[in-house]
């Protein structure tokens, strides 16, 4: 099938390495980011919209029409920030995003990073856990064609990507160390970003997928 996506968070060092994949695979036909600045990519089945209220997208409904995939990749850490604020980025703007895309684009499949760990029954201790359990939850009760949950661990970064976070070259060295002790910790950025691609393409026997789903998917 072609694939006409949608991407959230491509000045992120996620939402960056999916679009390169999306940019790199044939099956991708066209990709729309929506940025709230310019992410500085051009690419001839590239499209980018400006736009700062993730909440309210009403002034740019008429370029959100025709699409059948979206890569939700936008989030923030919930370290440092309070309850609330991680709740309205996380849950609030992540729902009226996607409610959004679910009434003009109903033949959409929607993949949504969300993290290993994340608390499916909204009632563990961790808090972050609960809030993306809950997030990932309500995505799933809508009107999509499908929607599928993404629980990457460690991610591998993709080389040469600018968005990369600054904490990687300190801890670099413990990729090697993690494969081979933990291999179903994390992935590569890069097989994250095509396993999202692929279930859009070929769909995935659950919604929920963890590491080892994400390197499946990948293939």
């Amino acid at each position: 099938m072609a694939i006409k996506a949608i991407i959230t968070g491509a000045t992120g060092m996620v939402g960056e390495g999916v679009l390169r994949e999306c940019l790199l695979d044939p099956a991708v036909e066209h990709v729309l980011v929506i940025n709230r600045k310019p992410g500085g990519v051009s690419h001839p089945k590239l499209t980018e919209v400006i736009h700062a209220d993730f909440m309210n997208l009403s002034a740019i409904e008429s370029q959100l029409r025709g699409y059948n995939a979206c890569f939700f990749c936008l989030g923030i850490s919930s370290v440092g920030v309070s309850a609330d604020d991680y709740a309205r980025t996380t849950y609030d703007l992540t729902l009226a995003f996607a409610r959004t895309m679910a009434r003009l684009n109903p033949d959409m499949t929607f993949c949504y990073v969300s993290g290993a760990g994340t608390d499916s029954t909204e009632r563990g201790s961790s808090r972050w856990a609960r809030v993306k359990g809950k997030t990932e939850n309500d995505l799933l009760k809508l009107p999509f064609r499908s929607a599928y949950m993404f629980r990457p661990g460690f991610l591998e970064p993709t080389p040469d990507l600018k968005n990369v976070k600054s904490y990687y070259r300190y801890i670099s060295w413990l990729i090697p160390v993690v494969k081979l002790f933990y291999a179903n910790a994390g992935s590569t950025l890069s097989a994250l970003g095509r396993a999202m691609i692929h279930v859009v393409a070929r769909g995935y026997d659950k919604p929920v997928l963890e590491v080892p789903d994400i390197i499946k998917a990948a293939d």
